[in-house]
């Protein structure tokens, strides 16, 4: 059995995240690392890489991540395509008020890297329209499955209401609100059969960033070599 990766020999980078698991296929635990430059008096970790150890060979393999600077890097081991196999799922926050994060997930059967998931590719595909409607709701409009949803606004308070509808509850000029890109990607087994699907959050907001409105959830399992959309919810605030 190989002794862990030494720090002392990681070009000064420190790990900041590890892991151990099968995620080579040959049911062989491996040693998985992040590793990553830390800012003196600050938890901001900049040069953030993945590093894989072979169990059997003691080999080591590095990946770079396209975002690779953030705030309280993680790595996570499950298997989320069904193979048996564990895949590698990469969080790192941005540090941002919005709550947005980058992750990424990568399988790495047979000592070979494959991007799954990037965040990136999910924050294009899915796209929202946000539109203010008379009588106090929000219409939410999700474009990859057409789906629409109506958020009732009317308890946010008099000062914020009467800023934008008059005293019939009409607008008094349209308004549109926005949805945040990821800001939570969480592995859940939600049929408890060893595969993990994910559970993606983003923050619905109307006016600006804080005005929040709720969050949109979606399960995404994977299919067909790809992680594709099982279910959407709408989440609203409680008053």
């Amino acid at each position: 059995m190989y002794n862990y990766y030494s720090s002392t020999t990681m070009n000064q980078q420190d790990i900041v995240s590890f892991a151990r698991g099968d995620i080579t296929g040959d049911r062989v635990p491996d040693n998985v690392y992040l590793t990553g430059i830390k800012t003196p008096a600050s938890p901001f970790t900049q040069n953030i890489t993945l590093l894989v150890q072979d169990g059997r060979t003691g080999t080591v393999k590095s990946v770079t991540l396209r975002e690779n600077a953030g705030y309280n890097p993680t790595v996570f081991l499950g298997d989320f395509t069904g193979n048996g196999v564990d895949d590698i799922l990469i969080s790192i926050a941005t540090g941002g008020s919005g709550g947005i994060m980058y992750h990424y997930i990568y399988s790495f059967v047979e000592n070979m890297a494959y991007l799954l998931f990037d965040f990136n590719v999910y924050n294009e595909q899915y796209q929202y329209d946000v539109t203010y409607q008379d009588q106090y709701k929000v219409e939410v409009v999700s474009k990859i499955n057409n789906k629409k949803y109506m958020i009732d606004i009317s308890t946010k308070g008099a000062e914020y209401l009467t800023e934008i509808y008059d005293e019939n509850g009409k607008l008094k000029s349209p308004i549109t609100g926005f949805v945040n890109p990821l800001s939570g990607l969480y592995p859940v087994d939600f049929n408890s059969d060893k595969r993990y699907e994910l559970l993606a959050y983003q923050k619905i907001a109307g006016r600006y960033n804080a005005d929040s409105l709720g969050y949109i959830l979606n399960t995404l399992g994977w299919s067909d070599n790809r992680f594709v959309l099982q279910n959407q919810n709408v989440a609203i605030l409680g008053y």
